[in-house]
């Protein structure tokens, strides 16, 4: 945590220097504070996959205090995780002359086309939890592939290295892709953990409780699943449950029912935790100093993610 910390401050501090030197650059214009001199109010849009989901909420509350500091104007949207409602959503947005697009992808590839637009407007875009293809000034994300690693290793661990496992897979964004890499690696160091079955539970509760039922009848001697995110392990949660078997969860996330369920005991075992305010907080950041005159910004900020287990979850929260 100590180098998402220095992210934080150093994003911060970046501010307040472009800050300070717009104020300055104001002053030394006479500080006119009428007619074409006058700054107009920032205009920032934010194009979120989904909104039915507590991360993208507490996503939506830092960018929206974020905003309310700077005095700037917000155009929320969510895409439902539908590429061309995405599409014409950020269209709209360009419409209503936004300097800055944050885009929360629900496709990776699919926006090429809209973040393409968005330049072509002189819009400031970065893209935030999941990249997007395109011109993008940046792009801040989670460590997904460390994400799905660590989650491995520990069922590794719990397991002893011994075991039949399943991945519970989501929409095809980098994110969900990374995870899944970083998942198979770790089993891969474990000879004795053989992954019988993958499928897709499009990272929704109830879709996820469907397909993990259908795993545990196909599967009967399954000891854990690996999902690629908190919301459809929540479903594969209720699955487990109800089915009586003896299966262990791991996932990615932090979501506040996870960790409520991990902290009980039972099947939910861990999920690496993400942080998702701080992504929104350094992404507008970036977005900031890009359109306050700042030549380059980094292209990609990383920012680490933490395994939340039975030890040390209780104290954890977005």
């Amino acid at each position: 945590m100590k180098s998402l910390k220095k992210l934080v401050v150093l994003a911060l501090a970046l501010l307040l220097f472009v800050a300070a030197g717009c104020s300055n650059q104001s002053n030394a214009n006479g500080g006119e504070g009428d007619g074409e001199a006058k700054k107009e109010k920032i205009k920032i849009g934010m194009s979120f996959q989904e909104m039915n989901n507590p991360y993208f909420i507490s996503m939506k509350e830092a960018f929206e205090e974020a905003a309310a500091q700077i005095g700037a104007e917000t155009v929320i949207a969510d895409a439902q995780h539908d590429v061309s409602k995405q599409i014409n959503d950020i269209s709209d947005m360009l419409q209503k002359d936004i300097d800055i697009l944050l885009i929360n992808p629900t496709d990776s590839e699919g926006v090429e086309g809209a973040v393409e637009a968005a330049k072509e407007a002189g819009v400031i875009v970065v893209a935030i939890d999941a990249q997007a293809k395109g011109p993008i000034d940046s792009f801040v994300g989670s460590r997904n592939y460390d994400a799905g690693y660590l989650a491995g290793k520990q069922m590794v661990e719990d397991l002893g290295g011994q075991g039949k496992v399943a991945i519970l897979d989501g929409i095809p964004v980098v994110p969900i892709l990374e995870r899944v890499r970083g998942f198979e690696d770790a089993v891969k160091e474990a000879p004795g953990i053989e992954i019988v079955d993958k499928q897709n539970g499009k990272q929704d509760r109830a879709e996820a409780m469907k397909v993990t039922e259908n795993m545990l009848q196909a599967n009967s001697d399954l000891k854990a699943i690996f999902s690629v995110n908190d919301e459809g392990a929540l479903g594969t949660l209720g699955a487990i449950e109800a089915s009586g078997k003896d299966v262990s969860i791991y996932s990615v996330d932090g979501h506040p029912e996870a960790i409520e369920a991990i902290t009980k005991g039972g099947p939910f075992k861990a999920t690496t935790a993400q942080f998702p305010r701080d992504q929104v907080r350094i992404g507008l950041g970036m977005a900031l100093a890009k359109l306050w005159g700042a030549e380059v910004v980094p292209t990609e900020v990383p920012i680490d993610v933490e395994l939340q287990t039975k030890e040390n979850a209780a104290d954890f929260s977005w």
